[in-house]
Formats: C-alpha cells, structure tokens, sequence
C-alpha cells in the first residue's frame, strides 16, 4: 500500500457507523450538500452563518466552515484516517477510498452524520502503542483536522506488517514526549483562559474578574464606582488593617505605556500599595517605572492566566462557567529527563 502522505483525524459520537459501515461520517445536517457551493469557501461561510446564526459563538462560524470545506475538498481518496473510538479507547486507522456523499437518508438522531466518505479500516491498534505526542495531537478539540505533527508514526503504524513496541523505538520503553506533550497541554490551556478573557471581559467586566480573582485570593475588595475614584478601579484589602491596595484594571490589546502608571502612583495615598492589572504587557519604559517603584506591582496577561488556574477553584460560580476548566493529572518528564 502506497502512502498518499497527508493523514486525517476524526472524532465520532457513533462508533458502531464508523466501523460497522467502513465509512467516516460529520454531522451539520442542517447546512444541507456540501458541493452545493462547489469550491467557494466564502459562500459556504455565509451559508454557514445564514443556517447556524444565533445557535453558535460567531468566532465558530470560521472554525466550522473551514471543517466542511476540509471533508467534502481538501481530503482525498488515499489519504489515511486516524480516529479514536471512545467505545473501546482504540485508534483505528484507515485509507479513504471514496468521494464525499452527501446522505440524508442516514440521518439518525441524535448523531445526523448525513456527510459521508467510505473508508477501508486497516487496523485498530491500543492506545498504548502511540507516543504521548501522537495521542495528544489526535485528541484535537475540533471534529476534522490534518495531522501534522505526527505523520510518520502514525503512517508507520497502518503498515500492517508494522509492529509497535509501546510507542516510540528506545530501548528503554520511555517516551521521550511526554514532558512536550504535557507543555503543549499546559499551553493551550493559558491560550484558552488569556483568549477567552480578551473576548468576554471588556472595560468594567473585567474590573469585576479582578475584583473575584482577589477574593480568591484572600482579599477583601470594593469595586469603585464607574469612572469615578480617579483611576483606582478596586480598592483592596489582606484584612482589617492598612495597608491599602489601590488597583488598575486595563483590558485593551495594546501594551500599557508608564504615563498610565504614573496615573496610578498619582492617585495612591500615602502608606497604599499599587496593583497594576493588564490582559496585554508593559512597554520597556513601565517595566523600569515599576521596576524604579516596588510600592506597585505590575501583572501582565501570562501572568494573570498563572494566578486563575492557582485559584481557580476559588473563584465564584460565575467566572468558572465563563472559563470551563476541569482539574486532569497529566505526565510530565522525570527529574533525570529534565
């Protein structure tokens, strides 16, 4: 069997139609043929949009669109398939050996994967036998994607004369990945917190997220009232006793300039204590203004992201719902591999 070089992977709600049908399914049965716009990415966007306004985040319609566009075009007969099946935690591997379909007539809540292609399934092989990396890559969040990091192996592994040794070839069984692996989950977790705050927390909202964080935190603290307070947006306490915090929320995407400090220091009152809070960073002049004045602290959006996943779990109903986490263990290098 020839390689065609590219590999896709693919997540199902139905495992039975996957392997009992030999085919990879998506659902969207709403937005109907996927050829009915032929090669227009575009025009399936706004047909996207037309279908699904209202029923998903407009920062969805783009992410989903380039996922149909991807089945019906971009993959091709004699690629391979990757897809983890949750019903028996295998990954299963196959060729693609048929056009995209389009088959209403298999529409079967709850799952409608109405858009087809017919697969040969090579083998199943446990999960046991893939590095961390290969497993982290297929595990992708969206329901179509391309491999890319992780080709080779996994084009290795549907050579069915292929036989793995627990997923990497060192003699000594480890898997050199895993302390990567785990830095990429751990990245894109703080990507996620940092994106999502940039969308949902504007102005005054994230003045309030602060304010929770604190709280969080062990702080006693008072929102000041819209645009008044000159340019204290919290005032915050450790307990019943001085000191006093005074803190500035910014949320804008650019990096936060010293005459912006210099506002802060002007508004503290003597024996206070300054909080500088941005989802961005501070040019090189803050940094040395806040470096020359240690009575204000200067957080910058990475290290805001450090302080919610510290305490997360803290923090009021609200804000978790906002930025749904879930506390997972995950491998990491042992010392003498660091």
């Amino acid at each position: 069997m020839q390689s065609a070089g590219r590999v896709w992977g693919i997540h199902t709600l139905d495992d039975a139609l996957f392997k009992n049908k030999s085919v990879i399914a998506i659902g969207w049965s709403g937005f109907g043929d996927l050829r009915a716009f032929g090669k227009n990415r575009d025009a399936m966007k706004a047909h996207y949009v037309e279908v699904y306004h209202g029923k998903q985040k407009k920062g969805a319609f783009g992410v989903c669109t380039g996922q149909l566009y991807r089945f019906a075009y971009d993959m091709q007969i004699g690629d391979y398939v990757v897809y983890p099946s949750k019903s028996d935690r295998m990954i299963n591997l196959g060729e693609i050996v048929g056009d995209y379909e389009y088959r209403p007539e298999d529409k079967n809540p709850p799952f409608e994967y109405v858009n087809q292609r017919k697969v040969e399934w090579i083998r199943s092989l446990p999960r046991t036998a893939f590095s961390q990396a290969a497993l982290y890559e297929v595990g992708s969040a969206m329901s179509v994607f391309q491999i890319s990091k992780n080709v080779d192996e996994f084009l290795k592994a549907a050579d069915s004369s292929y036989v793995p040794i627990g997923g990497d070839d060192n003699e000594d069984g480890e898997d050199d990945t895993v302390a990567a692996t785990a830095d990429d989950i751990i990245d894109s977790t703080k990507d996620f917190i940092l994106k999502t705050l940039s969308r949902e927390l504007k102005g005054y909202d994230l003045e309030n997220f602060v304010a929770d964080l604190m709280n969080a935190m062990g702080y006693r603290t008072q929102v000041s009232a819209h645009g008044g307070d000159s340019g204290i947006d919290i005032v915050a306490y450790r307990d019943e006793l001085p000191p006093r915090i005074a803190v500035q929320v910014k949320s804008s995407d650019s990096d936060v300039k010293e005459t912006t400090i210099q506002s802060l220091k002007g508004a503290m009152m003597p024996g206070d204590y300054g909080l500088f809070v941005t989802l961005s960073n501070y040019t090189k002049n803050a940094q040395k203004f806040l470096d020359a004045n240690p009575i204000i602290r200067g957080i910058n959006g990475n290290e805001l992201v450090d302080l919610v996943l510290k305490y997360y779990e803290n923090m009021s109903e609200k804000y978790q719902k906002m930025i749904p986490l879930r506390k997972v263990y995950i491998p990491v290098a042992t010392e003498d591999e660091q």
